[in-house]
């Protein structure tokens, strides 16, 4: 799907900001259908204009963009969620991912990055800052704790090799490039990595690689 086919809408309650982003999107060949301050007018307008994609900020007045995740996830399970947030902390990128979210970013990303990003999710993909993800990897190591044995044990070790990289926020192509093979073996060892971790996309796989100390 090339940029300009990708509909969006921005939920985020900064009126400047939302505004800016609006008008950058829109020079990048991005449609975006509207924008909304709050969780209810945002979910309202999802369901109104079915967009590719939604950019949700996580702290907005009426409640959390993670519950914006959720509902729009229900009424509009079409839509993917590319979240755009100050936050770095580990809780809000679990929290946002298991929601449904299919994106993460910081708001300080270049724009060149957040339209890769809505065009990564808008196409089935899954997006990950490197920075969130090194912070991840951090407390990975510093925990100090065994690894999840169960769990590493069904992956092969080039599959945990993948999965490294990609809980450290490489895309396909930097994976294949790491590893001297193929996109195409990137991808076969990811769809096996997802499939034995009973996840739906590489994020959920990140996070379950932290969350249960599996690399």
């Amino acid at each position: 799907m090339t940029a300009a086919a990708i509909t969006t809408v921005l939920i985020d309650d900064h009126t400047i900001f939302r505004s800016g982003l609006r008008e950058l999107l829109a020079e990048h060949g991005l449609v975006v259908e509207g924008d909304a301050p709050t969780v209810a007018a945002g979910v309202q307008l999802v369901e109104r204009c079915a967009p590719d994609v939604a950019i949700v900020d996580l702290d907005l007045p009426d409640g959390s963009g993670i519950d914006a995740i959720r509902r729009i996830a229900e009424c509009a399970p079409g839509t993917a969620v590319l979240v755009l947030t100050v936050s770095e902390a580990d809780d809000d990128l679990t929290d946002a991912v298991l929601a449904g979210g299919c994106g993460y970013l910081l708001k300080d990303a270049p724009i060149e990055t957040i339209v890769a990003g809505v065009t990564a999710v808008a196409a089935g993909d899954a997006v990950l800052s490197p920075r969130v993800a090194a912070t991840m990897l951090a407390r990975m190591r510093a925990s100090g704790r065994q690894t999840a044995a169960r769990a590493r044990a069904q992956l092969s070790p080039r599959e945990q090799e993948v999965l490294r990289l990609v809980a450290g926020g490489m895309d396909n192509a930097a994976i294949a490039q790491e590893l001297f093979i193929s996109p195409h073996t990137v991808k076969n060892h990811i769809s096996s990595i997802l499939t034995k971790l009973h996840v739906a996309n590489r994020i959920q796989a990140a996070v379950r690689a932290v969350r249960d100390e599996i690399l």
